[in-house]
């Protein structure tokens, strides 16, 4: 069992500018209390077949998280397009957010943005050359995708049958806002096969 659970994140500022901080605020419910903080890490991924090219745009520490339901905002910096290859900038990419605890990651959220230009004719005609202070992304937040890690936590959770073993990992739908408690079977998931390809 989790001691922490993701119960909602909601997305401001969304679409935006390409080139504009993201801005999320994370809902979570914490059910004994943690010694150390909580971790949160944002990763946008330009090339699902080359992981050398994930981007970590911010990360931030959470604590003391005491029992209950807590929330925080995340303000991320935007991916830097140099680093991204020319012909993965436009259309679909991944953001991933990523909690861990003390070295564990425990969970990670998938969405999918997508990123183009601001006017139509640069939309049907692209420049060979990206430009990049024309760009506008959106981000997909109505199909997100979990996957939840079991790590060894510090403190003992209520018992509720038999927890899995260390290190198994499930996926399921985040909880939105309007719907936190029935799972989409849709959507993009969080995770990497052997081969480094989100799946």
């Amino acid at each position: 069992m989790s001691i922490v659970t993701i119960r909602n994140v909601e997305w401001f500022d969304n679409p935006a500018r390409f080139s504009d901080p993201y801005r999320f605020r994370v809902t979570f419910e914490c059910i004994a209390p943690l010694k150390d903080d909580l971790e949160w890490k944002l990763i946008y991924v330009s090339s699902p077949d080359n992981e050398q090219l994930d981007q970590e745009l911010d990360d931030c520490l959470v604590g003391p998280v005491p029992v209950g339901v807590n929330s925080f905002e995340f303000d991320g910096n935007p991916p830097d397009p140099s680093k991204i290859p020319a012909e993965d900038v436009l259309g679909v990419a991944a953001l991933i957010l990523t909690g861990s605890y003390n070295g564990q990651e425990f969970v990670r959220v998938g969405y999918y943005q997508n990123t183009e230009y601001d006017n139509e004719d640069m939309k049907q005609n692209p420049p060979k050359t990206i430009v990049p202070e024309m760009l506008v992304r959106d981000i997909s937040t109505s199909k997100p995708r979990v996957t939840r890690f079991q790590i060894k936590w510090d403190v003992a959770p209520p018992q509720q049958g038999r927890p899995n073993a260390a290190g198994a990992a499930a996926s399921a739908a985040v909880p939105s806002a309007n719907d936190l408690d029935s799972p989409d079977d849709g959507g993009v998931a969080a995770n990497r096969n052997s081969n480094g390809v989100i799946s």
